[in-house]
């Protein structure tokens, strides 16, 4: 390797942080010709020798979105023809549907699970856990070569491994070409998202210097060359490898005249061999990677010419024969130049005769959608209009069997424009125009575009009578529905299924209808329209058992189910859902069958029993395929649950490392509750910081689900921090979102509960500064969140609704000025009854402070110590100080063995004596705030504690440090390092 240590270098490091469980991506980016190959082909001889796995493919230049996973094909193909035994490892789930990509893998069977919409997602989990698994027994390095040709598929899987990516022992390496990316290019967004990270490398490759360029021409001649020659060739070359290599194999010395551009250089080396080999390259820059029966097939030469045919070409560095038996080109540089070189007749020729070839070959191996794939490029490249039409749909029918929607769409969208030049059309397709729109917008959707459906949709249903085809019609317009639910217009997704409806609501039952009628079950349910929902359901599941509709069967179960429980009749939700669990797990749906668990778990958790959804979520997590597509939603279920519960530790270690990111739904919930368990560790920089992330995709979303946990958590966090007027922004925008809407009574009751909460602070502070006004505006308008929250309680029926009843009436007695210890206990009883250890330590807190403001100092130990002890364990830090503070203010002597070994009256534990005052590590953080001449009110902001706590803490400060002002405090701080 000569002028690329360092680049090799950064690529041995991100081997080496692979190998030790810290995956990340790496592009090698450079001109044609500058040396990735080379840089890259290095790295995995010396992984090779190391003993890393080794997995390499490359793209094909077939045109955008033709050819679906070619390079992921290529890299996996040898494991599934070796028989790896990490194959045999993986969940049968797994390896059928490893079986799209290879299909020769043994056992296994691509099965189709009925809901195509997530199923690529189940394909890139199915290869991220082969990864794991191989990565198990040694580090591996994945390599794709070609990025700039990739198909849509390829991209996708590229960016999914760059947010999923966890712990696995894998080095991805991807190269592209930066001459080939124009302004346009659909790899420059990808890139623009995934490079920023700072787990992904980039390595551009530069030209050689001259010094560098000396030292490789002295490797290639053997000797040291003269200064003529390296300074000729580095002005022609501007010290490009490749360019400098072919340069010297044409036969330039440096003393003749030398081609113009690098094209020419490698002309020169073309035209220089045997005739027969220049024909077998003109075939293979056609057909790119060519196994040697078809070579033989197209050149029409017989094996004893095309043998000696390619022996030249291999001999001469042109060629090279891969592991999989197939021919290509050296370097993309050399098919370009031969490409270019056909006469346009002749390139036609060549295209359809390899069209043909392979179209006799379709039904022979097991690439069925890599062979339709090119059978449709090659007849659209031959300008056969009227095949190209019909190999095109075929095509997007079999990237659709291998969940490769991009390219599916793709294809479809070819068919589209090829229509109106073929007068036969529908004949020659198969199908007509509308059915030709449907599946083209179905495929868009399923492939994540946002834009496109909508008009391609639109475009079928104006070909359509609604009158003379109301189920046709219907079934368009369902889908369009789900194109603006995705694009995030929901008012006219309802619109649009309204229209779908109303076209077939009479009459007898259809397919079609019970198809649309769970769709609104869905929807309803997600916006908190459960009583609607439910009706929507209930028609649903009559319409599905009349036609047999399994699958809406169970999505409509599915959303009636929760639906029912959050309306308080839980007995009979969680028996809906536990029948959608049935016909899923029948059916074979693994996706609808893990959405019915999740969903059971969520209804017993809405209902207070989370025991019982604990149980649920792990039940369903362990019948979860290695690393199915549900994995993360059901890890961030049962952390949610553990949250709940108090094991904080257990589910901390569940929830995403926060290197990996994810989209949609997914990435809200994970954040909410990473949010949520920042914040109840008191760690509220970091809550912020999440909370941050979550602004803009809540405010797009609408589930009631999502404003309701934002809410409550972000007026959570501006309560704390003293910004009462942000909190109540934040529970009057909650509440605006959800209230006017919903039926949802969980989420209306936790945060107009909340909004108690911060008015009853609003009061309390009114009071303690004599503002009379303050206290009014606050006393005013508590009544009517109280109000909400009985509501809610009476709707439900549920446990929960009444612990937040029992909490709101609580706050309210304070805002008013009236602590009462009788009614914190009742809250703290009903948290306690459901087991929520963290509300009941809140409760127990308050309750406390209540029988301090009666002065009734005895009863109220006893209840601070059980809210300090059960922060403790939680680790729940800021409410851990709260209680402190308490203690330390009233001065409240607790029993040793009751809060795990608090001393008598200071508060201060073991950790004081680690300090020559005995300063705990909260007062040290006070004093170095003193230090910096904050006021009470600012040390209770900054450390998220009420100013009466800051002011305790400071009056201790100074009595340890036996001074009388925080002039004198600060000074000692300053002297002794106590504020570092």
């Amino acid at each position: 390797m000569i002028g690329r240590a360092a680049e090799l270098q950064q690529l041995e490091d991100a081997l080496a942080a692979a190998s030790s469980g810290r995956p990340s991506l790496a592009f090698v980016a450079g001109d044609s010709g500058v040396g990735k190959t080379r840089l890259v082909s290095e790295l995995l001889r010396r992984a090779e020798a190391a003993g890393a796995e080794i997995l390499t493919g490359d793209a094909v230049e077939l045109g955008e979105g033709e050819l679906p996973y070619a390079a992921l094909t290529s890299a996996l193909r040898g494991l599934a023809r070796d028989g790896h035994p990490a194959l045999d490892t993986l969940h049968p789930r797994d390896r059928a549907e490893l079986a799209r990509l290879l299909p020769g893998l043994a056992g296994a069977a691509p099965s189709d699970d009925g809901s195509d919409r997530p199923a690529q997602g189940r394909l890139f989990e199915a290869v991220l856990g082969l990864l794991d698994r191989l990565g198990s027994e040694a580090p591996v390095v994945l390599v794709l070569e070609d990025l700039h040709w990739a198909d849509p598929s390829t991209r996708a899987f590229v960016a999914f491994l760059a947010r999923s990516l966890c712990r696995e022992r894998v080095l991805v390496v991807l190269t592209y070409r930066l001459d080939e990316l124009h302004r346009r290019h659909p790899l420059r967004p990808l890139l623009a998202e995934i490079e920023r990270d700072p787990a992904v490398h980039r390595i551009t490759l530069e030209a050689l210097s001259r010094d560098e360029l000396a030292a490789a021409l002295e490797d290639i001649l053997g000797e040291p060359p003269d200064d003529g020659l390296v300074d000729r060739l580095y002005a022609r070359s501007e010290g490009n490898p490749l360019f400098t290599e072919e340069l010297l194999a044409a036969g330039v010395d440096g003393r003749g005249a030398l081609p113009v551009t690098l094209r020419d250089a490698l002309m020169v080396r073309i035209e220089q061999l045997d005739a027969s080999t220049e024909d077998v390259l003109r075939v293979l820059a056609v057909g790119q990677r060519v196994d040697h029966g078809l070579l033989g097939e197209i050149s029409g030469m017989d094996r004893g010419a095309l043998v000696a045919a390619l022996r030249e070409a291999v001999a001469s560095h042109l060629v090279v024969a891969q592991a999989d038996d197939r021919y290509t080109f050296r370097h993309a540089l050399l098919r370009e130049v031969v490409a270019d070189d056909l006469l346009p007749g002749e390139r036609t020729e060549l295209h359809r005769a390899f069209a043909a070839a392979l179209e006799r070959r379709a039904g022979e191996g097991p690439d069925g959608a890599q062979i339709a794939a090119g059978v449709a490029h090659h007849y659209a490249a031959a300008g056969d209009q009227r095949d190209a039409l019909r190999a095109s749909v075929r095509a997007a029918t079999a990237a659709e069997s291998v969940h490769a929607f991009g390219e599916a769409a793709a294809l479809f969208e070819r068919a589209l424009e090829l229509w109106d030049r073929v007068p036969d059309a529908a004949e020659v397709a198969g199908l007509d125009q509308v059915a030709l729109l449907h599946r083209a917008g179905d495929a868009f959707i399923a492939s994540g575009d946002r834009k496109r459906p909508t008009g391609l949709l639109r475009a079928a249903l104006e070909m359509v009578d609604e009158e003379a085809e109301p189920r046709r019609a219907a079934a368009l317009l369902e889908r369009l529905a789900m194109a603006h639910w995705r694009a995030g217009r929901a008012r006219e997704a309802l619109d649009t299924a309204g229209h779908a409806l109303a076209l077939v609501d009479d009459g007898d039952p259809t397919p079609e209808r019970a198809t649309i009628y769970t769709w609104f079950a869905k929807t309803r349910m997600l916006q908190g329209r459960y009583r609607d929902a439910v009706t929507a359901a209930r028609q649903a599941i009559d319409d599905a058992e009349a036609t047999g509709n399994r699958s809406a069967l169970s999505g409509a179960l599915n959303g009636m189910g929760i639906s029912l429980a959050a309306q308080g009749a839980v007995d009979e939700g969680t028996a809906a859902l536990r029948r959608a669990i049935e016909i899923a797990r029948d059916q074979g749906r693994p996706r609808e069958l893990e959405s019915a668990q999740v969903n059971l778990a969520d209804s017993l958790h809405l209902a207070g029993r989370d025991r019982e959804a604990l149980d649920v979520a792990r039940a369903a997590r362990d019948e979860a395929p290695g690393r199915g597509d549900h994995g993360v939603w059901l890890d961030v279920t049962i952390a949610e649950l553990l949250i709940e519960l108090g094991d904080w530790d257990e589910a901390e270690r569940l929830l995403p490392d926060q290197s990996r990111r994810f989209v949609g739904n997914e990435s809200i919930f994970v954040e909410i509750k990473r949010a949520e368990m920042a914040l109840g560790r008191g760690r509220h920089d970091a809550a912020a910081a999440h909370l941050a992330l979550l602004a803009e995709p809540v405010a797009a979303s609408g589930e009631s689900q999502w404003h309701g946990g934002y809410g409550a958590l972000l007026a959570e966090l501006r309560r704390r921090q003293g910004d009462l007027d942000g909190a109540r922004a934040a529970v009057d925008e909650a509440l605006d979102r959800i209230e006017f809407c919903t039926e949802d009574a969980s989420r209306l009751a936790r945060v107009s509960a909340e909004a108690v909460t911060v008015e009853a602070d609003r009061a309390q502070r009114g009071r303690d500064l004599g503002d009379d006004a303050e206290v009014t505006r606050a006393l005013g308008d508590i009544e009517a969140y109280v109000m909400r929250v009985e509501a809610a309680a009476e709707v439900s029926g549920l446990p929960v609704e009444a612990a937040w009843l029992a909490n709101a009436r609580a706050d309210a007695a304070r805002a008013a000025g009236e602590p009462s210890a009788e009614l914190w206990r009742e809250a703290a009883d009903a948290w306690a009854a459901i087991e929520r250890p963290y509300r009941v330590a809140l409760a127990r807190w308050r309750e406390a402070e209540a029988y301090v403001a009666a002065d009734d100092r005895e009863t109220a130990a006893p209840l601070a110590a059980e809210g300090l002890a059960i922060a403790r364990r939680l680790g729940a830090g800021w409410l851990e100080g709260e209680v402190e503070g308490l203690v330390a203010r009233a001065r409240l002597r607790l029993d040793p063995d009751a809060d795990g070994g608090e001393a008598e009256e200071n508060g201060a534990g073991d950790e004081a004596d680690e300090d020559p005052f005995g300063l705990t590590p909260r007062e040290r953080q006070v004093l170095a705030l003193v230090a910096k001449g904050a006021t009470n009110r600012q040390i209770g902001a900054q450390l998220y504690m009420a100013e009466k706590t800051a002011s305790v803490h400071v009056s201790r400060i100074l009595a340890k440090l036996d001074v009388r002002s925080r002039t004198q405090a600060a000074a000692v701080a300053h002297r002794l390092g106590l504020a570092d």
